[in-house]
């Protein structure tokens, strides 16, 4: 129940986070993918937040996710604008395409997901295989800040049927060594004053100082490295700053 992104979970989410709700990030990359020569590539697409505006933008874009419940929203998103989106269920750990992508790009913190710093670091060398010889891979981050709340909020959401959708989360431990985060997420579906449905998820993240994430892209054999803060490219974070952006490129 790890960071499973469930049936409730998966409909919070997409209540939350709607297609084409931007955090900066749907400007900023729209702008930087603009020019790719070849097809890009979104891993963790979820429910197509991101994904679906990209191919509005005329981005030739594909994209996976672990979590079918999550597929199943971002095809009925495409499906209602007359597109095609072309999904496929894979994780981070074991994606594969026979095609190499001009560029790839993960959003909004999907990357943290992965907890064990050495998957993660074979992760990024998967993503380096999967591009193509001068290809870029943009991530985001998001900034310690974000990981030391205590947690306990109670948020709600109404459903298109009246009924009232909650969330409770809870944090269960911060490992400062481990630079990790666990959070007990219980999600709750109400039905007339009843409660109709429950899901418990563990939610984990791992939070990266900067230079330890540039490090582990050049490692991973990119060059280039360009660390940006909150949507503005080249700008190094500063204090304060909420999401902070790393582009790389694989050498020709």
């Amino acid at each position: 129940m790890n960071n499973r992104y469930g049936t409730l979970a998966s409909w919070v989410y997409n209540l939350d986070k709607p297609v084409g709700r931007s955090f900066g990030d749907i400007e900023y990359y729209r702008e930087r993918l603009s020019s790719c020569a070849g097809p890009v590539l979104e891993p963790a697409v979820g429910n197509g937040r991101f994904f679906v505006p990209m191919l509005e933008a005329g981005i030739d874009i594909r994209g996976f996710d672990p979590s079918e419940e999550m597929l199943d929203y971002c095809r009925k998103a495409c499906s209602a604008r007359s597109l095609e989106g072309r999904l496929s269920r894979q994780t981070f750990e074991s994606f594969s395409y026979d095609a190499s992508f001009a560029a790839i790009v993960v959003p909004l913190g999907s990357f943290q997901l992965t907890t064990d710093v050495a998957a993660a670091k074979a992760v990024l060398h998967r993503f380096f295989d999967h591009l193509a010889l001068d290809g870029r891979l943009m991530i985001d981050l998001d900034a310690i800040g974000g990981f030391l709340g205590e947690g306990g909020r109670v948020r709600s959401w109404t459903t298109e049927d009246g009924d009232l959708l909650t969330l409770t989360d809870t944090r269960v431990s911060t490992d400062y060594v481990a630079q990790t985060t666990v959070t007990h997420l219980r999600y709750e579906l109400w039905k007339d004053t009843k409660l109709a449905d429950t899901e418990l998820e563990l939610f984990s993240l791992r939070w990266w100082g900067v230079e330890e994430f540039a490090m582990a892209l050049r490692e991973a054999g990119f060059v280039d490295v360009v660390i940006s803060g909150d949507y503005r490219y080249s700008e190094a974070p500063a204090k304060g700053c909420e999401t902070i952006s790393f582009e790389a490129r694989r050498p020709q």
